[in-house]
């Protein structure tokens, strides 16, 4: 069972990627040790397995610098900006050969821009990882192995969660983690899967409010200063630190002869900005899980609620189905055309777990046994992950 100084173990490690990883087998460790004591029925750990792993692309790039190199080869304005710069600085005075102007730009503009977008996954991650996920450690630490009800073990763990609402106070953990307590000693099937379902949706409110700003960091990319590229493509040509090449390019710029460079170099960075936001949201409102669901955020459920959560009787449950669910008992608009908008997205969720409770699959593991030996020794396992 992981504990809670695993947690703060992996919260430490300073590889982003590799944190990440870790942080989703953990959630998924965490999961199965949860599912071990309480039964059928999802957890927060559950669905956080496999949000990680999605968030793991962001974190890692990959798949975004190859749909960039997809989108780029048949957008014509990019492709014909960049080969203007490249012609430009040449005629400037340039040696190098056009593939080291072309890996300059592309270093310059693109990867800068899904590093951005990365690191602010990447922070959001481990900022409720390191909050939830230790929570989650604690709760199994202090109340799994109680046969009965125990109201001091309980207050045990919730004395130390601190009151008032999100993005401070931790009310609705307290409330969530009370509810998985009381659902581990409800005989009655329903009853324990909307006192879970109850528990999920706290915990998912807490952590959706405080991601937000990490979460509207990562689909709002500032774009790239034009500037910037100019300075390092000048670089080329006139070498930091030498006055004349410093006292040329002044020259060069009062008669008019950057101007051209100016116009293709914002050309592209206007061109490809919008080409890595398609791709960055494309990615983090998109969510996989097994044996083959591939959910587009921003679009409606297509499942049923299971039987047990098809009609809600819990009051507390009801109440805050009403505050977050403006379809009530519908599938309906539940696809958030803004994964910025934190009621679009809380009201997605909500469905989410609802739809998926009783959902076995969510159960496999995100990595292989060899992947995950890997994983242990602190390096990033090979191959797609």
């Amino acid at each position: 069972m992981p504990t809670v100084a695993d947690v703060e173990r992996i919260a430490a490690l300073t590889d982003p990627v590799v944190r990440n990883l870790q942080i989703t087998q953990c959630y998924h460790e965490l999961s199965a040790v949860f599912a071990e004591r309480s039964g059928a029925g999802a957890n927060w750990c559950t669905y956080a397995t496999w949000a990680s792993k999605q968030a793991g692309q962001t974190i890692r790039r990959e798949d975004g610098v190859r749909e960039l190199e997809a989108r780029l080869r048949i957008q014509s304005e990019a492709g014909e900006a960049i080969q203007k710069i490249i012609g430009l600085v040449r005629q400037l005075g340039a040696k190098q050969k056009p593939d080291a102007i072309r890996t300059l730009i592309w270093n310059t503009v693109v990867m800068t821009a899904l590093n951005r977008a990365s690191e602010a996954v990447s922070r959001g991650n481990r900022k409720v990882f390191i909050e939830i996920g230790r929570e989650f450690a604690r709760f199994m630490a202090i109340c799994q192995p109680d046969p009965v009800y125990d109201p001091a073990h309980l207050e045990q763990f919730l004395r130390e969660l601190r009151p008032g609402n999100p993005p401070e106070g931790q009310q609705y953990l307290r409330q969530a983690f009370t509810s998985y307590y009381q659902s581990w000693f409800e005989t009655d099937p329903k009853q324990q899967a909307e006192l879970r379902l109850l528990a999920n949706l706290r915990i998912g409110f807490h952590e959706q409010t405080r991601l937000q700003p990490e979460i509207v960091e990562s689909l709002n990319l500032a774009p790239i200063d034009p500037a910037v590229l100019k300075n390092r493509l000048m670089e080329l040509v006139f070498p930091a630190g030498s006055v004349l090449g410093r006292m040329r390019l002044l020259f060069l710029e009062t008669i008019g002869q950057i101007a051209p460079l100016d116009r293709a170099i914002e050309s592209l960075v206007a061109a490809i900005h919008q080409q890595i936001r398609l791709v960055v949201t494309e990615q983090l409102m998109t969510m996989s899980f097994p044996p083959n669901v591939r959910l587009r955020l921003g679009r409606d459920l297509l499942v049923d609620f299971p039987a047990s959560l098809r009609l809600i009787t819990n009051p507390d449950l009801q109440t805050l189905l009403l505050q977050i669910d403006p379809t009530a008992n519908s599938l309906l608009e539940t696809g958030a055309r803004d994964w910025a908008d934190m009621p679009e997205r809380i009201h997605f969720i909500a469905d989410l777990f609802r739809c998926y409770h009783e959902s076995a699959a969510l159960y496999e593991a995100p990595f292989s046994p060899d992947q995950v030996a890997v994983l242990a020794t602190g390096k990033r396992p090979a191959g797609r992950l």
